[in-house]
């Protein structure tokens, strides 16, 4: 008896063994790619060095697919796929990166961890219920806001930190926006070939823009460091740790694979103050906490809501 209950035990241990892995690195690498975007867009607009690393990361996706022949996407899938990179990739995205360029790497991931919020806002003006724990969540994750920003107050005279903090906030509206779009419409299709898709389809549109408005730069004077940020962005940040992610959600369940949107701002923020010597004080690092608390409430709230 004992001894088919450590097998199963261990069987289990094996099974999740490999998605807990994955969240791992998800959730620490994620962390890292905001102080990789803020250093790239120090010496070349934002919206390029994000349209170069979806450009790269997409086409990457889309040779492999292409090589192994997998069937392309019909019909309402791609109607799907190109409201999505709109969403998560040309704006989500897209103004996350320009939105480091003006605040720090620490602050831009804290805002990042957000989308919860504006998910149950989003779905309490559709109609929605909110529990009481969400209610409570939203609550707290503001205030912890209000401390965090409490020590910005005089940055907010600078034009530059009110575009940031602005663009910021609108990316993960439309990350929320995405993530309710992909479980409501989203076709069932591929979704590590969408995500190639997503991202090759939100590069030219990118392109296409700093082209228009005429922000872009000849790719001979964009520096070495940016190129080794877009690098690590592309291999680290879009292929490896998106693989990562799509295999954590099939595997585990959403629970614990939420725990990498709490553990992403925390590496954030201590990467940026050890590495870059952003600044780490009391205001961040407790308002940080409060924040990152009242999120845990919102999800738990959400998911007891569902049972």
């Amino acid at each position: 008896m004992k001894n088919s209950i450590k097998s199963a035990f261990l069987s289990k241990i094996n099974a999740i063994g490999l998605p807990i892995l994955a969240l791992c690195w998800v959730s620490f690498i994620w962390g890292t790619t905001w102080l990789a975007s803020k250093e790239g867009v120090k010496h070349m607009p934002a919206l390029q060095l994000a349209a170069i690393r979806q450009f790269i990361g997409g086409a990457l996706y889309l040779g492999f697919f292409w090589y192994k022949k997998t069937p392309w996407p019909k019909g309402k899938q791609w109607k799907s796929i190109l409201i999505l990179s709109i969403l998560n990739f040309v704006l989500s995205n897209g103004l996350s990166t320009w939105g480091v360029k003006y605040i720090s790497s620490g602050l831009g991931a804290i805002i990042g961890a957000l989308v919860p919020l504006w998910v149950v806002i989003i779905s309490f003006f559709k109609g929605e219920r909110l529990a009481r724990l969400s209610v409570l969540g939203l609550v707290i994750s503001f205030g912890g806001v209000c401390v965090i920003f409490y020590d910005h107050l005089t940055d907010f005279l600078k034009p530059d930190f009110r575009f940031g903090i602005l663009i910021s906030i609108i990316s993960t509206v439309t990350w929320a926006f995405g993530t309710l779009y992909t479980k409501k419409k989203a076709a069932c299709f591929n979704p590590y070939f969408s995500l190639g898709l997503q991202m090759f389809i939100s590069s030219i549109l990118l392109f296409a823009f700093v082209g228009a408005t005429g922000t872009s730069v000849s790719l001979s004077a964009i520096p070495m460091i940016s190129w080794v940020s877009i690098g690590y962005l592309v291999v680290f940040g879009s292929v490896l740790t998106f693989i990562a992610f799509i295999y954590a959600l099939q595997h585990l369940p959403a629970s614990i694979n939420s725990i990498y949107a709490y553990i992403n701002p925390i590496v954030a923020v201590l990467i940026g103050a050890f590495i870059a010597h952003e600044p780490l004080n009391s205001a961040i690092a407790i308002g940080g906490a409060v924040t990152l608390g009242g999120l845990y409430l919102v999800n738990y709230g959400i998911r007891k809501a569902r049972k």
